[in-house]
């Protein structure tokens, strides 16, 4: 029997030396490896690679809820954080296709209270980083505890009068802006900025499970907790006092509706081409290493549009190679490491074939 089974190895062996194709090592071989960290009963990631419209790679990783060893799935639910501002970006200019404001509106037509410093702040500068506002985070009360709204970042920025710079001379990210962006979208539609989203982008797409969560109005399904390293143990570090900004960062989703966003970024069936390319045209250059230009709600840097979301528990990256029609996710629930860098290698792995 033992020689039998060695005589069918070795002709197998050499049927494949005579002219067989190589056994070729697919893609996602070395994923599970980049991931290792995130695995087992800790804070996870769940990782999503889209080609054509298809998955070639969908997984999760770890705990979505340590406390009863809840795992990640594709249905899992983050906090987006700052990825959240490409959905403002949108229904800015859904509103502007709309013919319901314009780009170029100053943003006190929309919101007088704001003081004089602001009176040249177009939606533009807003939408670009480029309005010079000052943060907002730096105007909170230093025993700030209860959780700020959009319409509390607009109160606090009444009460400064002055800009970083002039409006459109200089690039500073600011959250405060988007904060703002989101309370023109709900004076623009009549609507709430949340309900708004709903409406207009979320439930069209199918993206029935992603919300820009406010507690006690609704619930988000398959929800992953936010930790963070405490003393060598993990601890829950889901909310803070701007937790609660939606502008800025307060969408929550999944894989399986972010892969259904990014379809919609090929298309037409949110925003006509024109406004669409608008998010991804170059609107102002940055200081950031990695970022030469950014859009509305899109960095960009060569062949791809990107990015971070970054909040107390959540790391997240969306990186898309449209030219490619290419798109790696990974959102994970803890405080680090910032998982741009593990993207780009599991882009590079799929689309280069390097490690």
């Amino acid at each position: 029997m033992r020689l039998a089974c060695l005589l069918l190895c070795l002709w197998g062996w050499s049927i494949g030396m005579a002219g067989a194709a190589p056994v070729i090592t697919p893609p996602d071989a070395g994923i599970d490896a980049l991931m290792r960290d995130y695995d087992g009963m800790q804070p996870g990631a769940a990782v999503l690679v889209l080609r054509d419209g298809e998955p070639v790679f969908r997984r999760g990783y770890g705990l979505a809820v340590v406390e009863d060893a809840t795992s990640v799935t594709p249905q899992t639910n983050f906090r987006l954080a700052s990825i959240s501002k490409q959905f403002t970006a949108a229904a800015i200019l859904l509103l502007a296709q709309d013919g319901k404001l314009s780009l170029d509106d100053k943003v006190k037509r929309w919101l007088p209270s704001l003081p004089a410093a602001a009176d040249a702040i177009t939606i533009r500068h807003l939408l670009s980083h480029t309005g010079g506002l000052v943060d907002y985070e730096d105007l909170m009360p230093a025993t700030q505890k209860a959780q700020l709204h959009d319409i509390d970042v607009l109160h606090l920025l009444e009460s400064s009068d002055r800009t970083y710079f002039p409006p459109g001379t200089r690039y500073r990210y600011s959250n405060g802006g988007y904060a703002l962006l989101a309370l023109v979208v709900g004076q623009a539609s009549g609507q709430d900025f949340a309900s708004f989203l709903r409406q207009r982008i979320f439930l069209p797409l199918g993206m029935h499970d992603t919300f820009a969560h406010q507690d006690g109005v609704d619930e988000v399904p398959n929800r992953a907790y936010g930790y963070s390293r405490v003393g060598g143990h993990w601890q829950r570090t889901d909310q803070s006092p701007t937790s609660a900004v939606l502008g800025d960062g307060g969408i929550y989703s999944s894989l399986e509706d972010l892969a259904r966003w990014d379809a919609a970024l090929y298309d037409e069936r949110l925003l006509k081409a024109d406004w669409l390319k608008q998010a991804f045209t170059p609107a102002t250059t940055t200081p950031e290493p990695d970022v030469p230009f950014y859009g509305f709600g899109w960095r960009l840097n060569g062949e791809t549009a990107w990015h971070s979301g970054e909040s107390i528990g959540f790391r997240n990256v969306i990186v898309r190679y449209p030219q490619r029609h290419f798109t790696v996710i990974v959102l994970t629930n803890r405080d680090g490491p910032e998982p741009y860098p593990l993207a780009l290698k599991i882009a590079h792995r799929f689309l280069y074939g390097t490690p």
